[in-house]
């Protein structure tokens, strides 16, 4: 498959699952706090953009927000300005957010994607309501609880899809590596150094 194919497949895929997601309701989580609700429907866009790339992202961001606006049941995500132009952003700042951490660890940067990806979502929503005059500020401290579940909820799942696709793409099966490379940046990441050395060891004997 072509680059341009697998672009236009990944985005017709996760614009798929984010539309899905939000006209069934499945991508918003009961919350124990006087938010209500978290939500997942941002964490397509932020795959769009770590494994596709920004248009990917913006464009996956598009969909989410136009199945916002069509499902809007107050005035705030009825107006475009609020339910679909901030949602455009989470899939660039995503993109931007694991290139600038990857070079450190694939694990970091997904971390920072699904961070970064759902304050863009929160912080840009919230801020263009409170423009637009639909909310106040007293409301908006009232997200902050909503804000963290979704930002752990987004880092998880950012992890274990993007994982899964890097070993897909590398044709593994699991989290262990296939190259002592692959096994040190994995203890590197999971275990201090004074227990890497024997887990190392252990890997490579595995794989002989």
């Amino acid at each position: 498959m072509s680059p341009l194919a697998r672009k236009i497949a990944a985005t017709g895929f996760l614009g798929a699952i984010a539309f899905f997601l939000g006209v069934t309701r499945i991508g918003f989580i009961p919350v124990a706090n006087v938010a209500g609700d978290a939500t997942v429907m941002h964490v397509p866009a932020i795959l769009g953009g770590v494994l596709e790339g920004p248009v990917v992202g913006i464009l996956v961001g598009a969909i989410f927000g136009l199945s916002s606006l069509l499902k809007a049941g107050n005035p705030i995500f009825a107006d475009p300005l609020v339910s679909i132009v901030p949602r455009l952003f989470i899939g660039l700042v995503a993109y931007l957010a694991f290139i600038g951490f990857k070079r450190f660890s694939l694990y970091l940067g997904w971390i920072a994607a699904g961070v970064m990806g759902t304050l863009t979502n929160t912080i840009l929503v919230l801020s263009m309501a409170f423009f637009r005059g639909y909310i106040t500020l007293d409301v908006i401290v009232t997200i902050i609880p909503q804000a963290i579940a979704e930002i752990v909820i987004a880092i998880v799942l950012t992890i274990a899809i993007a994982r899964g696709v890097d070993l897909w793409h590398n044709g593994r099966e699991s989290w262990y590596a296939s190259d002592v490379e692959n096994v040190d940046e994995l203890t590197d990441y999971l275990y201090g150094p004074e227990i890497q050395y024997g887990f190392k060891s252990r890997l490579r004997h595995q794989k002989k």
